[in-house]
């Protein structure tokens, strides 16, 4: 399945208030709090990378799929300095290790590893039946993080039924957050995982 996807972060420092929040606010629990491993491929010059595209191989829970993410073909009249937009091809595969398998044999190695923990909501009112519109929670080493996808109406709207300020909002990836962690903190991590990062800080904020 392919999409474009519209999407933006930002730091939650009280994750239990703002699930009450969306319950509050017609949200539906998709997936409960649910495991998830992501392993982002690229050649040994990182080729995929100098051209803004990842390869990614991700296991939640039971499910495994196999995804590719690229820059739009053309102009996008979304603002792209308030939400990142990328162009989204996924699919779910039998065998994420027979995956990696042919990654490797076509010239794509593990560059990156993050981990973190999800819970999935949705929210429909208003919008197209087919319409992609949910926020998840994520739980990371480094912090915790909600993200929402959706029309940019229906973002900005969520943003100010839940009192977000947008000035904290992000479009930084997880691996770009991780980089950012740690310049600050001076960690020799070289991945996003729990078993390299012992200490996880509540917020980046």
């Amino acid at each position: 399945m392919q999409n474009s996807e519209i999407e933006l972060k930002f730091p939650v420092p009280d994750p239990e208030a703002l699930q009450t929040r969306l319950s509050q606010l017609g949200f539906h629990l998709v997936t409960p709090r649910t495991f998830e491993h992501n392993t982002l491929y690229d050649t040994p010059n990182r080729d995929l990378r100098a051209r803004k595209q990842i390869l990614r191989l991700r296991k939640y829970g039971t499910l495994c799929t196999v995804t590719h993410k690229r820059l739009p073909d053309q102009q996008d009249p979304v603002d792209t300095t308030r939400y990142k937009i990328r162009v989204e091809t996924e699919t779910i595969v039998a065998e994420c290790e027979a995956m990696a398998e042919i990654f490797k044999q076509m010239g794509y190695l593990p560059a990156f590893i993050y981990e973190k923990y999800r819970t999935e909501w949705s929210h429909s009112a208003g919008l197209d039946p087919n319409t992609l519109a949910h926020l998840v929670i994520d739980e990371t080493p480094i912090g915790t993080y909600a993200e929402l996808e959706g029309p940019t109406a229906w973002i900005d709207q969520t943003l100010a039924a839940l009192n977000i300020d947008p000035a904290t909002c992000l479009t930084d990836s997880y691996g770009k957050l991780f980089l950012d962690w740690k310049q600050r903190t001076a960690s020799p991590a070289e991945h996003l995982t729990f078993a390299e990062i012992t200490s996880p800080v509540l917020s980046l904020r």
